[in-house]
């Protein structure tokens, strides 16, 4: 698939990867949940190539539980994707390096912090007018970044969230037309379309986190959708998060057999 990507240039994304991710313990005892492997490859990866394709390169990771796996995994990225001679005497020689142009800037955001005092703490590193792309470090979808940052430019108001209409466990958006009016952290019916956790914001919207402890699904997007400045993007293709052992092993059986419906990027 090609895309039309230069003119997101610019645009940076910042992705939550500082949670426990309990209900996968199996697999993050040892490592945070962002860096659980799906065909070979942490989700972590596999999200920001979402991004990537269409020319989001500049990344913030907000990190916490474990955060130094996923910074050690950042720094010996290129060694790891590089064919390499090590000279014991004056140190290595890369000859050829298939590192993705990204640039990665990753915070301590603190181990105890919740979603939405991550996203204050990162907010130093956005600049004041440009908007921003945020998502979680363990869902994945064939989402059009593109349409969905043209969608924010063309309503104006301070918040964009995917809808999508999976399992009922998550929070639902209430709509009157594409304007998020209600939103309710558990939905009563399992036909109402939930946020897929993909946003597109405004630097301003983040004035609504009052400090570490505050969830940003909660008052900040309540408050958002109760002054008129949520709106939804109707995402109607495919999303999945990775919230079980049993999302795990679906996503990797997707990536094994070839038909990963996310991985829309070349190469």
């Amino acid at each position: 698939m090609t895309h039309e990507a230069l003119p997101l240039r610019g645009v940076k994304a910042v992705i939550l990867a500082g949670g426990r991710g309990s209900r996968l313990s199996e697999e993050t005892d040892s490592k945070p949940k962002p860096m659980v492997e799906i065909g070979g490859r942490p989700i972590l990866w596999h999200i920001m190539k979402i991004y990537a394709q269409y020319g989001i390169e500049d990344f913030i990771i907000c990190l916490g539980y474990k955060g130094a796996r996923i910074k050690e995994y950042f720094y010996n990225y290129n060694l790891h994707s590089s064919d390499i001679t090590v000279d014991l005497r004056s140190g290595i020689t890369i000859h050829r390096s298939e590192a993705e142009d990204w640039r990665v800037t990753l915070v301590e955001t603190g181990l105890e912090t919740q979603t939405g005092g991550r996203l204050a703490k990162i907010r130093k590193y956005l600049g004041d007018d440009a908007l921003f792309c945020m998502t979680y470090g363990d869902a994945v979808a064939d989402i059009d970044i593109g349409a969905a940052l043209q969608f924010h430019k063309n309503h104006g108001k301070l918040a964009t969230v995917a809808a999508v209409r999976p399992l009922a466990r998550f929070g639902a958006l209430h709509l009157a037309g594409d304007l998020v009016d209600r939103f309710e952290e558990k939905p009563v019916e399992e036909s109402g379309l939930i946020s897929g956790g993909f946003f597109v914001l405004s630097p301003v919207a983040l004035d609504l986190i009052e400090g570490d402890a505050t969830l940003w699904e909660k008052e900040p997007m309540e408050k958002l959708a109760a002054a008129g400045e949520l709106m939804a993007y109707r995402h109607h293709g495919f999303w999945q998060p990775m919230d079980t052992l049993r999302d795990r092993m679906l996503l990797d059986h997707f990536c094994e057999t070839g038909t990963a419906p996310w991985m829309t990027w070349q190469g």
